[in-house]
């Protein structure tokens, strides 16, 4: 495994440990940043799903509307929030669809891939968290997600992060990790959904 000794902070003060990983740099934590990297907020919603769902511009959430569940989970973001360009740390960027790939594709493939990035053991993930070694260093942990009716409980085993590559007008290309798979999988998902995010280096 790679290592890198870069400390990033945030407009927020949070810090992210960063990881080599072949020719990238990923931060090894998901993002939780409540302001872009300009200064200014983004915009916060806690209100009903329906407002979610039909808010078509930027926001994000804490996992169950709870703000300690940062820590762990990160922030959840919709897509609108990182296609302002300014959701990461200034010198990173949310990852394309194609960097995702060459993540992948230096793992040894996407069916192989997403038991190098999750966190080992059953303390986040549940059991049989197969295939996980975290070899990597990217120590990908279960998070959640804000859908169309609400949140998608942790109990579903699954993490799911965004790449700034649009599928279409109203989804966008994100991929997934779930607890009994070692695949990193590859999805389109909705632009209105609350999925992680992992900034990479510019």
């Amino acid at each position: 495994m790679d290592k890198n000794t870069e400390f990033i902070t945030d407009m927020d003060g949070n810090v992210y440990h960063t990881i080599i990983i072949g020719t990238q740099v990923w931060m090894v934590e998901n993002l939780k940043t409540t302001k872009y990297n300009d200064g200014t907020e983004i915009p916060f919603i806690i209100d009903t799903a329906e407002a979610w769902y039909e808010l078509n511009a930027p926001g994000y959430c804490w996992y169950n509307d709870d703000e300690s569940t940062k820590d762990s989970v990160g922030t959840l973001y919709n897509w609108h929030a990182l296609n302002t360009g300014k959701l990461c740390p200034k010198g990173w960027h949310v990852p394309s669809d194609e960097d995702w790939t060459i993540l992948a594709e230096y793992l040894g493939g996407e069916k192989i891939a997403g038991g190098k990035m999750k966190e080992t053991g059953t303390t986040h993930w549940f059991s049989p968290n197969t295939g996980a070694t975290n070899s990597s260093g990217f120590t990908a942990l279960p998070a959640g997600f804000r859908g169309k009716t609400g949140f998608i409980p942790l109990s579903i085993g699954t993490a799911l992060f965004w790449s700034s590559t649009a599928f279409d007008d109203v989804d966008g290309w994100t991929r997934y990790l779930l607890f009994d798979s070692e695949t990193l999988g590859r999805n389109n998902g909705g632009k209105y959904h609350g999925f992680s995010v992992r900034c990479l280096k510019d």
